[in-house]
């Protein structure tokens, strides 16, 4: 054994030493080690975890983000740093947890800074299957030993949950900076039971008074009635170890005040402290308050608020004091104010106006994915939301609350909000929009609880929560279960009847962008990042699909990444391999016909026609068709994968026909006069976006619980057993519609599906304007729901036109200018979803 191993790193009973093993030995005696095929063993991705990069010296700062990545081959675990040249392979999703990896490239890093300090670089590696083979031998992942290098051995960067990166002291969550993340962050520490001195305190009101004095606050006796969510500010060059904050607001007998929790106490105390905790606070300093942020909207707790200033809590210089008191510690003589709520009921939600706040309590009967959207004028690294919508009925009203619920620094219960849940949102805001029913949003001080989580919560004593709690008591659950979904495409609110493009204030409106533009939004979007685009051009051509499409990877055995090389690292931004260009290429032509092959970083794609032959044989790896040779159990079922494959073959050969309007083919289509010249002049034609199995809401179901939470929420930091390989139920797709439009200019096409509402069953039709229209093709795109809905589904007098019957109107496209809204979201891997929401002729297009 190579003595630079530790002795730690010694196996008894292993015959040969384990993978990640071998590859530390290599290491020990070269820089940089390019594995051979036969060493390439695949390793389990266990943890996959974020932080802000380290500043380069005299370098314009090119990775905004660094990746941490600890593996398995089953015997040890090791952590390791991503190279910057493949974290697109985490901003797509294809690098993640849960699944195989094998590194064809690494290098051992010392840090020249720190004795004692190093750590392996992945530098290049293939993605492998779906489905891990590493992980079902492994019995529990915490209990494998931790792969360290002799001299390293008290390494506590190696043994611990910090960053690789040692100028940084914590992870970020994966997917946004607001929701704590790591063993730093404290919770569920038990209060204080001690006597405190509350015979010389202040008030609040107090404190304006005294604020520019020199006198020394006296402690304070508060109760906290509001919590905002955590803010991260850090950014390049910041000296501060821990860069959060985070607001409450907090009462006594003569009002309110806003009291600020600083850097390192927040992952000490932030989890700790909530809505109804009584605090004694000493040493702590006050300031102006911050005239910019947002604040809870407080008239129904009938309490002065003092809004001049603001508590701060400070780690140090003064190191402030925190005392939780026990609940059964509080005494009524100290007159702190009782939590109070402003609860409304679905009935009641028309009355309000538009960014007023209340609370609300409903029954949930449907839960939207998780998608993320960029943060607008952030001028420091870029920053993401998590939302995703939620449809709760109260039984006041016909329409559910229609909520939009962005990550509330509580992860463990936005990401286990399911149908059958009861579900209450705190400090809601209402938006009122023309067209569509009111629908509400979070705010900064929206907290959320589901079942489960509602215990020792002040609002349980509501009097309209009891009545909520009543009328559940009413309900059948296999009633209401036949009313839910989780997941699937859903956008809110619905596009106005007439495209408006203010001059003014181009930020409110659906930006208009040119089709040029349009590839590098697709390009540059992200995993489950959301984009709401407008193009302006025709329509050319437009195809009936019968099925969704289904992802390559979901019919082979083994999806790879091409190697990216870390010579692409170089200081020209452009010459960087962009997300697109590793997982995405915008061609011609059926991705089933296309040849891929990887070169500098990008995928080549060739056109070329698949024939039969070609397909009834390369679907299936020699290494399994050897398996059953010369046996008549082989024999039969290699007749049957012949038969499923030629099967195969068929579909892609009728999807190929789709492509070539010469070649006779039953599928319904239609084609504008000019498009046959237009489609060998247009320069380029992105054709990749679609309609997936994935942009389908399913039915919930107790059975499949766990599968479709898991299916619609992001990819998690860190893989448990509890991550099931299971796929989602297939679904009938009742079929969709694939339109070409083509550029106002004819330079560039673009393909998008149009996925027209056929139910009111479906939670896109809930809120949508539903004005009856003749069901021609333009009318169809224009509204979104095919007519009539209808509940029933066997209601006889709700028959809906046959596709055969739509396309027939599509004469009525032929040089029709139009503005198309569309839908992009990257769904994982090399699946875009490009979906149009409203298409508007430009008599419904205006300027302001």
């Amino acid at each position: 054994m190579d003595d630079n191993l530790s002795s730690s790193s010694m196996v008894t009973g292993l015959s040969q030493a384990s993978f990640l093993q071998r590859t530390l030995e290599r290491l020990s005696s070269t820089q940089c080690l390019k594995l051979k095929a036969e060493d390439r063993d695949a390793v389990a991705v266990i943890a996959l975890q974020r932080y802000l990069s380290e500043q380069s010296e005299g370098h314009q700062q090119q990775h905004t983000y660094t990746y941490d990545v600890t593996v398995t081959d089953g015997v040890w675990r090791a952590k390791c740093f991503v190279h910057p040249c493949l974290n697109h392979l985490v901003h797509t999703n294809n690098l993640r947890t849960g699944t195989d990896i094998n590194i064809t490239q690494c290098s051992f890093v010392y840090n020249e800074r720190r004795l004692g300090h190093g750590y392996i670089c992945i530098e290049r590696l293939r993605c492998g299957a779906e489905t891990s083979v590493v992980l079902p031998r492994i019995n529990d992942v915490s209990s494998l030993p931790i792969l360290v290098k002799q001299g390293m051995e008290r390494s506590v960067v190696l043994q611990s949950d910090v960053p690789l990166q040692v100028s940084r002291k914590h992870y970020l969550s994966l997917w946004n900076n607001d929701d704590p993340e790591g063993d730093i962050w404290t919770s569920g520490s038990p209060s204080s039971d001690t006597v405190l001195d509350v015979s010389k305190i202040s008030l609040l009101s107090s404190l304006e008074s005294s604020f520019r004095s020199s006198w020394k606050p006296l402690p304070l006796l508060v109760k906290i009635i509001h919590k905002s969510r955590l803010r991260y500010y850090g950014k390049f060059g910041l000296k501060i170890d821990y860069p959060y904050q985070a607001y409450f607001e907090v009462a006594d007998q003569s009002g309110t005040m806003s009291l600020v929790l600083w850097n390192e106490l927040c992952p000490e105390f932030y989890q700790r402290l909530n809505v109804g905790t009584v605090l004694y606070l000493q040493n702590y300093t006050m300031k102006q308050s911050y005239s910019c942020r947002s604040r809870p909207q407080m008239d129904h707790h009938r309490l002065k608020t003092f809004n001049s200033v603001e508590i701060c809590l400070n780690p140090r210089n003064p190191a402030s004091v925190i005392t939780i008191v026990s609940p059964k510690s509080v005494l009524p003589q100290w007159g702190l104010p009782e939590v109070s709520y402003q609860f409304i009921t679905r009935s009641e939600l028309e009355k309000l106006t538009n960014n007023s706040a209340c609370d609300v309590i409903g029954l949930v009967t449907f839960v939207g994915r998780v998608e993320r959207v960029k943060r607008k004028g952030n001028k420091g690294p870029e920053k993401y939301w998590t939302y995703r919508w939620v449809h709760a009925v109260d039984g006041t009203s016909n329409h559910p609350f229609i909520l939009e619920i962005f990550s509330s620094s509580q992860p463990e219960i936005f990401s286990c909000i399911c149908p059958m849940t009861y579900l209450v949102c705190t400090q809601m805001r209402v938006c009122q929009v023309e067209g569509s029913l009111p629908y509400l949003t979070s705010s900064c001080e929206t907290e959320t609880f589901i079942t489960g989580y509602h215990k020792g919560q002040p609002y349980v004593s509501d009097l309209r929560v009891k009545n909520f709690i009543q009328w559940t008591k009413t309900l059948k659950d296999n009633v209401v279960l036949k009313k839910t979904a989780v997941g699937g495409h859903y956008c809110y609110p619905c596009p106005p009847k007439m495209f408006t493009q203010s001059m003014a204030d181009a930020s409110a409106q659906v930006p208009l962008v040119a089709v040029a533009d349009l590839k590098r939004e697709l390009e540059t979007l992200q995993y489950r990042e959301h984009k709401k685009v407008a193009i302006q051009g025709q329509i050319t051509a437009v195809q009936y699909m019968k099925t969704p499409k289904t992802t390559e990877s979901q019919v082979t055995e083994e999806r790879e990444v091409p190697d990216v090389s870390t010579d692409m690292c170089v200081p020209d931004t452009h010459s960087h391999p962009t997300a697109a260009e590793q997982t995405l290429s915008y061609s011609l032509r059926s991705p089933s016909a296309e040849k891929i092959s990887a070169g500098r970083g990008k995928r080549r794609i060739q056109v070329r026609k698949a024939t039969q032959s070609s397909l009834s044989h390369g679907g299936v790896p020699s290494k399994r068709r050897a398996g059953y040779e010369n046996t008549e159990e082989g024999q039969e079922q290699e007749e049957k994968e012949r038969d499923s494959e030629l099967e195969e073959a068929q579909e892609v050969e009728c999807h190929l026909q789709l492509q070539n309007p010469n070649q006779d083919s039953d599928v319904l289509s239609w084609e504008s006069s000019s498009w046959l010249k237009q489609k060998h002049e247009v320069s380029e034609h992105l054709c990749q976006g679609g309609l997936y199995q994935d942009s389908i809401s399913q039915k919930f179901t107790s059975d499949t619980k766990h599968v479709l939470l898991q299916w619609s929420n992001l990819q998690p930091t860190r893989w448990t057993p509890e991550q099931t390989a299971d796929t989602v139920p297939p679904v009938v797709c009742p079929g969709y519609y694939q339109v070409t439009i083509l550029g106002i200019n004819k330079l560039i096409a673009v393909d998008a599906a149009y996925f027209p509402v056929v139910s009111a069953d479906e939670p896109r039709a809930v809120g949508l304007p539903q004005d009856p229209h003749g069901n021609t093709m333009l009318s169809c795109l224009t509204s979104g729901f095919l007519c009539p809905l209808s509940v029933e589904a066997n209601d006889s007098d709700a028959t809906l036109p046959e596709p055969e019957d739509i396309l027939a109107t599509t004469s009525e496209l032929e040089d029709t200018h139009v503005v198309g809204i569309l839908d992009l979201c990257h769904l994982g891997g090399d699946k875009v979803e490009v979906l149009i929401n409203k298409v508007y002729r430009v008599t419904e297009v205006s300027l302001e």
